[in-house]
């Protein structure tokens, strides 16, 4: 029997309808429904939309642009609003910006974009900033026959003549390597497919290192040499056949001494060295893996710092000798504590830098290698983020580091270690009149069902009054220990200028308070991260920050798990929700091995292969759990080429939830037919998918 969409879209005349009122005569697509019986453990799950599972079907092709024609046609009615946001959020952005240069072997590198590109230029000077500017590529120039166009990864090599970089053209994290010769302009194209986009030379200047990717599971598993000078076949040095280990890459250490093969595991790593001027030769295992054995190996003179969680769940800093690597050689250097998780190192000849989480803000302590004295930078904001930025010279006496909050623009500043002052080196500049004066940002602690008190950081602009009357738009994401640290974000004040509030929700699965905070949020702990982000819009409706009906919620890959499960668990509590690239069908895709990423998240989710986790799993999962009642509206946005989270399962949930929904709010998927999970490639083409989903929401204030 063929699929097919059982109802055409009636695009009829809108005139009877208000400028701020969808078409009533547009009818969504029903996508058929075919069954498929999935069973183990003894249970069976019937999933009527198993069918969407093939990007080569041209009815799969069919539905999900019947999907965005329907969307585009009940959302006809807010094309001006689009074009406004879009217009704001553009005029925001200088036209010709630039980012803060950076030395590294003699050379300042940067980017930057000129007036009406869509893409980067990469450029540098020799030895001063007054130098001559050299070209080494312009994004835009290569990106013209292509829809999509990302540059991924690039290394210069030793000797300054070569630039080496990475493509991708699809969006599905498979990158074509070339090479661009700095002597003579050209560009060779090397023709190795399915690479990862990382990429190191050795110190001979001929030999490349890399890693590619599986053609199937898209796993991050070999690293291979190739000789540019020679132009033969790349040579496989490293292949790793642990399916639960997804990342292999290869990188170069600051001092420039070592190339060094990292592997990595959700809860397990390992790291491999060999003499950046020896590429023949063998790389050596620094310590081998271990279960729950984390190392980040940096090496110093005739030692190597180690930030390891060995027995030490915030991690603690150890060192050892570069001839006794192994962890039994490890000596410590700054303990473990169970209030501060250390996040990084940046080490200098002179300087170690350490960047620490306490609280859930991030902390710089600065240490004097020679004489052991020590000092924290100090930051004012209740609520921000400061990380250390590139610091390529091991002789540098100054920290680059960058800064933001929720009302301070990305800032990137000099810090003088020795004098220690900082020096603004330079500011994300804010046109269309914008002044950080206007706006306030606060840190709330909203307490969960559990007693654990949650963070939550606020923006919003200055005179707004808690009556429950103010619109709110709630981000989360809480997994993989990945922190929702606040970042200024210029798009957003499309919104706070509309009298929106915008709040981070900073639940379990993160590490915002450390590494507990994380694992209280995995696994068969995993729920932790919903309540969290539900008790944290039901306490700011309680606090009178917002009410239901004026209150949105938003998340992305994982963050549309969040989300998914959150509107089965509390459809009352949101008046829309913004689901981006939702990993929403969590069994079926935890269970199939063949799918990109699969086997390398059983620490984070569970294997559904043991009945335990398939319980607790199916539990939660948003698509499993779809039931006949109201939803609020949803906006969901999903990529073809996707490779971290496949398209159909935001397709297959949309499909179910227009099946089961009772009430009358919308349900829209956007669905980029030309790109995967970070959507469109251009730096302005992304902020129309932004406006669409601000033009969504403000849509539903105004119903």
């Amino acid at each position: 029997m063929n699929r097919q969409i059982t109802s055409m879209l009636m695009l009829l005349f809108f005139a009877a309808c208000g400028p701020l009122s969808p078409p009533v005569d547009v009818e969504p697509p029903v996508a058929e429904q075919i069954e498929e019986q999935l069973v183990i453990h003894g249970d069976t799950r019937t999933d009527f939309y198993y069918w969407m599972n093939d990007r080569e079907d041209p009815n799969v092709i069919a539905y999900l642009e019947a999907e965005n024609e329907y969307r585009e046609a009940m959302m006809a009615h807010t094309e001006s609003l689009q074009e406004t946001l879009f217009e704001e959020m553009q005029g925001r952005m200088p036209q010709d910006d630039e980012s803060a240069p950076f030395l590294r072997n003699g050379y300042y590198y940067y980017t930057r974009y000129e007036a009406g590109g869509e893409y980067p230029v990469y450029c540098r000077k020799e030895g001063s900033l007054d130098a001559p500017e050299e070209i080494l590529i312009d994004v835009n120039e290569l990106a013209e026959p292509h829809p999509y166009y990302s540059v991924r990864g690039y290394d210069v090599s030793p000797d300054n003549r070569l630039f080496a970089f990475s493509v991708d053209t699809v969006g599905r994290r498979q990158l074509t390597i070339m090479v661009k010769d700095l002597e003579t302009g050209t560009i060779h194209r090397t023709g190795i497919p399915n690479t990862g986009g990382a990429l190191v030379w050795a110190g001979d200047n001929a030999n490349l290192f890399f890693n590619t990717v599986d053609p199937v599971t898209l796993r991050y598993d070999r690293i291979k040499r190739y000789n540019f000078n020679e132009g033969e076949a790349p040579v496989e040095v490293y292949y790793e056949s642990d399916d639960t280990f997804y990342n292999t890459w290869v990188s170069r250490s600051k001092d420039n001494r070592y190339l060094m093969i990292n592997i990595s595991s959700t809860l397990s790593n390992e790291t491999w060295l060999l003499d950046a001027n020896d590429p023949q030769g063998a790389f050596q295992v620094f310590q081998a893996r271990q279960p729950d054995l984390l190392y980040y190996v940096i090496p110093y003179k005739d030692r190597f710092y180690v930030l390891t969680n060995l027995d030490a769940q915030n991690f603690r800093l150890m060192e050892t000798l570069a001839n006794a690597t192994s962890h039994a050689n490890w000596q410590e250097k700054i303990g473990h504590r169970t209030d501060v998780l250390l996040e990084n190192v940046e080490v200098f000849d002179d300087f170690l830098v350490v960047q620490e989480r306490s609280m859930g803000l991030r902390q710089m302590r600065i240490i004097n290698q020679n004489n052991g004295q020590e000092h924290y930078l100090e930051f004012d904001e209740e609520a921000y983020t400061a990380s250390i930025s590139v610091n390529a010279e091991m002789s540098s006496t100054l920290l680059r580091y960058n800064y933001t909050s929720l009302t301070t623009p990305n800032s990137t500043y000099d810090y003088d270690m020795v004098n220690r002052e900082s020096t603004l080196v330079k500011q994300q500049q804010v046109l269309g009149g914008f002044d950080s004066s206007d706006y306030e940002t606060r840190r709330l602690y909203a307490p969960a069902r559990d007693g654990v008190e949650v963070p939550l950081t606020i923006v919003y602009r200055k005179g707004m009054e808690r009556d429950g009357e103010n619109p709110l738009l709630l981000y989360g994401y809480g997994s993989y220990g990945s922190s929702a640290d606040p970042r200024f974000n210029s798009n957003v004040i499309s919104l706070l200028d509309r009298g929106f509030i915008y709040a981070i929700a900073h639940i379990r699965g993160g590490q915002d308070l450390g590494r507990q905070w994380y694992e209280d949020g995995k696994l068969l702990k995993k729920k932790n991260t919903f309540y969290d982000f539900i008790d944290c819009g039901k306490y700011l409706v309680a606090e009178d920050y917002t009410r239901s009906q004026l209150m949105f919620a938003s998340g992305g890959s994982a963050g549309g798990l969040l989300v998914g499960a959150v509107v089965n668990m509390a459809p009352d509590l949101f008046k829309g929700v913004i689901a981006a690239v939702p990993f929403v069908d969590v069994v079926t895709t935890m269970l199939d091995e063949s799918i990109p990423l699969t086997t390398a998240e059983y620490d984070e989710w569970g294997n559904p292969n043991i009945r335990e986790y398939y319980d607790y799993m199916l539990s939660y999962s948003p698509y499993d759990n779809v039931t006949s009642q109201a939803y609020p509206n949803l906006y969901v946005t999903a990529g073809l080429h996707d490779s971290q989270v496949q398209y159909w399962e935001p397709a297959k949930w949309v499909a179910k939830l227009r099946q089961h929904h009772t009430g009358e709010q919308l349900i829209y998927m956007d669905i980029n037919m030309e790109a995967g999970h970070g959507g469109a490639s251009g730096r302005y083409r992304r902020l129309w998918e932004v406006a669409r989903q601000y033009a969504f929401i403000l849509d539903l204030v105004e119903q």
